[in-house]
Formats: structure tokens, C-alpha cells, sequence
């Protein structure tokens, strides 16, 4: 599978990154009680840190809300995933655990205050393009809505588009069935890519060490 961002969402964002780590022979269950403890317990930390803070003020978040409007939608009205968990931790509405693959996935988004998104692979039609999405485009979300993706960065299959970093699509949502799975992190345009890859490589460890299988990761830019 070859993953790719279109040339014309570099010219509206020219600093743009993406992670990218590919997952084989991986089993997702109910998530172990230690990782388990470890998303409550962050989560806790994080509600008192949040108290006083202003969530817009965090660099990470208010990078990708910038991002949001500078491609034309409006960041108020579509939160970033990111954004929306911590908007979550603040009103002490904890998120759940949910399964081993996505609990991971939210782990690290609230750690690194950065979009994550995570697919199964066996859903995934062909090679897949990071690009705008573009009107009429839309898909129902893990949020059961059915979601606009005009303005949006979107990923996309040959079939349509699956991913974004405000929310993802139940087509490609990781289940306990899925046995090969593709992450695709939204970096902060400022992240040296050394720094980048010890974040990959941290998620990756992780990942396998709980859900089994062999990870590979790489860097894609618009650099």
C-alpha cells in the first residue's frame, strides 16, 4: 500500500507531515487491565492540569485549529480529534476503554496533543491520498453521524474517503476481527523528524507489545 499527499493540499499547507505506521498479524481484544489504568490514570492527570488552562492555548491544538481554517472550515464548529478529547477530559468526561488498538490510539493522541487516526486495513481499497475533501463528499463517522468533508484533510481509497483528523469512518473502523491495521498520525509542522520517528517508534513498541504482530513506520511531507 502506497500512501501519498496530494500536491495540492502542499501548496495550501506547505509544512504538512504525517506518520505512518503499517500493522501485521496483529489480534485487538479487550484491552489489558494495565492499559486499562494507564488511559484512566492520564486522564485524571491531565483534568487538573486542564483546570486553569485554556485548551485553545495548547501549541499543538491551536496549530491544527489554524490549520482547519486556513483550508476553510471553521475550527469551532469542527473540533479536531485531538482537541475533542481533551475538551472531554476537561468536563471529566473520561473516554472508555474501548478495545486494544483504540485505546492506544487515544493514549497517545491526548500524550502528543496531536490527530491519530487508525484503520483496518482489510477495508482499505488500494493506495490511499491525504487531500482536501472536496463538496458532496461525506461519510458516516464513528460519531454515527453522516460527516461533511468539504475543507477537510481527508485519506482516501480507491473507493472514497475514509479518514480525517476531525473524525473517521465506520468503514474502516478496527474491530476485534481486524488482523492488519494502518495509523496515520498529524504532526505539528515544527516536529523534527528525528523527534517524529522516537514518537512513531514509542507508538509502535507500544502497540505490538500489547496487540501483537510487526510494525513499520515512516515519514511522509510535503517538504
Amino acid at each position: 500500500m502506497e500512501i501519498t499527499i496530494d500536491p495540492e493540499l502542499c501548496q495550501s499547507i506547505p509544512n504538512l507531515s504525517f506518520g505512518i505506521i503499517q500493522y501485521d498479524n496483529i489480534i485487538v481484544e479487550n484491552s489489558p487491565q494495565m492499559l486499562k489504568g494507564r488511559l484512566q490514570l492520564f486522564q485524571e492527570s491531565l483534568f487538573f492540569d486542564l483546570e486553569d488552562q485554556n485548551i485553545n492555548d495548547i501549541d499543538e491544538i491551536k496549530e491544527w485549529r489554524a490549520i482547519f481554517k486556513q483550508l476553510g472550515k471553521d475550527p469551532n464548529r469542527y473540533r479536531h480529534s485531538a482537541e475533542a478529547l481533551y475538551r472531554r477530559v476537561k468536563k471529566q468526561n473520561f473516554i472508555p476503554s474501548m478495545n486494544s488498538a483504540t485505546d492506544i490510539n487515544n493514549f497517545f493522541s491526548l500524550k502528543y496533543r496531536i490527530p491519530i487516526g487508525i484503520y483496518d486495513t482489510s477495508h482499505i481499497k488500494g493506495n490511499v491520498k491525504l487531500r482536501k475533501g472536496q463538496k458532496n463528499e461525506s461519510f458516516v463517522g464513528l460519531n454515527g453521524r453522516e460527516n461533511q468533508l468539504n475543507n477537510l484533510i481527508v485519506s482516501v481509497d480507491n473507493k472514497a474517503p475514509f479518514g480525517s483528523p476531525f473524525v473517521d469512518s465506520r468503514r474502516t473502523a478496527v474491530m476485534s476481527k481486524t488482523t492488519s491495521a494502518l495509523q496515520i498520525l498529524y504532526l505539528p509542522t515544527a516536529m523534527d523528524p528525528n523527534e517524529a520517528k522516537q514518537m512513531l517508534e514509542s507508538l509502535k513498541n507500544m502497540f505490538t507489545q500489547i496487540n501483537g504482530g510487526e510494525g513499520y513506520i515512516y515519514l511522509i511531507s510535503c517538504n
